[in-house]
């Protein structure tokens, strides 16, 4: 007696298990998706079914509360089985191709007030290790550096009579930003105490109490210990005093473009979502403070 012969769907799933040798996981989520696509086809054939199948087996789904990020990985899998079908000529074309997910919301970045973010820069700790995080802080909060950004910095990275800051950032790519004056003057106060504790040739601008380069993850527990110390009661990280810059420097200029070249972003678009931020503070403002926001029309 003859074994059916394998389906399509476990055709494919083989593929990718001996073939493209991916982990046994990501063939599990590939089989939990597209056996969703074979349900919801209900009987009809792979090829019988067109983009505005999909387009409601999607809708279906989203309905059924499946988030915006589920439904496109789904569509990601389904494509990817139909370009198989596609290249075994089991269909002639892949309905997939221009259907959608609904828009993954962009979660907005944690940002301090102009007033906290003050308190956290300037908290007073006369100590050395104090000195080197008001410098650190300072030069996140005046210049809105990546924490890569800024332990990645030598001490020829800073042109202090030019008032600005050499940036190597993703990519490579190398950008002037600006330093304020009381970044610089911590800047100052910290020199000295670098000195001391810095190995012999060592270039880094931030050093720890062992003379090399600090790391990104000391940065984030400085800041954190610092946060509290000032009496924030937010989980504060470095990420967001660059935030906090951007955001502050957008509120007071509105000059987008000049906020991403500081930030070093490749596209508008991701210095865009601090637009956001800056119309949900004026929309507080307004609702708070203007006598007809809230009134209801009689």
């Amino acid at each position: 007696m003859s074994s059916k012969p394998a389906s399509a769907l476990e055709r494919y799933l083989a593929h990718l298990r001996n073939e493209r040798r991916l982990s046994a996981n990501t063939v599990a989520a590939y089989a939990r998706d597209n056996a969703t696509l074979e349900s919801l086809a209900d009987g009809r054939e792979w090829s019988a079914l067109n983009a505005g199948d999909i387009r409601r087996f999607i809708a279906m789904l989203h309905s059924k509360g499946l988030s915006p990020r589920s439904l496109a990985r789904t569509l990601s899998s389904w494509r990817g089985f139909y370009d198989w079908l596609a290249h075994h000529a089991e269909v002639a074309a892949n309905p997939c191709d221009g259907v959608r997910p609904p828009k993954i919301a962009r979660s907005l970045p944690g940002m301090l007030s102009p007033d906290d973010a003050t308190r956290l820069v300037t908290h007073e700790d006369d100590s050395p290790l104090g000195m080197r995080d008001r410098a650190i802080f300072e030069l996140i909060y005046s210049s809105g550096l990546r924490v890569s950004e800024l332990v990645g910095l030598d001490v020829e990275s800073i042109e202090a009579k030019d008032e600005q800051v050499r940036v190597t950032g993703k990519g490579a790519k190398t950008r002037i930003v600006p330093v304020g004056k009381f970044a610089l003057a911590a800047l100052g106060k910290w020199m000295p105490q670098r000195g001391a504790w810095a190995r012999p040739g060592e270039r880094a601008l931030f050093v720890n109490t062992k003379g090399k380069r600090i790391s990104q993850r000391d940065v984030q527990l400085r800041v954190k210990a610092r946060a509290v110390a000032a009496g924030l009661d937010v989980d504060v990280h470095p990420h967001m005093l660059r935030h906090s810059f951007a955001s502050h420097v957008l509120q007071s200029s509105g000059d987008l473009r000049a906020v991403q070249e500081m930030l070093g972003h490749a596209s508008i678009a991701s210095t865009q979502v601090y637009t956001h931020l800056d119309f949900q503070h004026l929309a507080k403002v307004y609702d708070a403070a203007h006598p007809r926001a809230k009134k209801k029309a009689k």
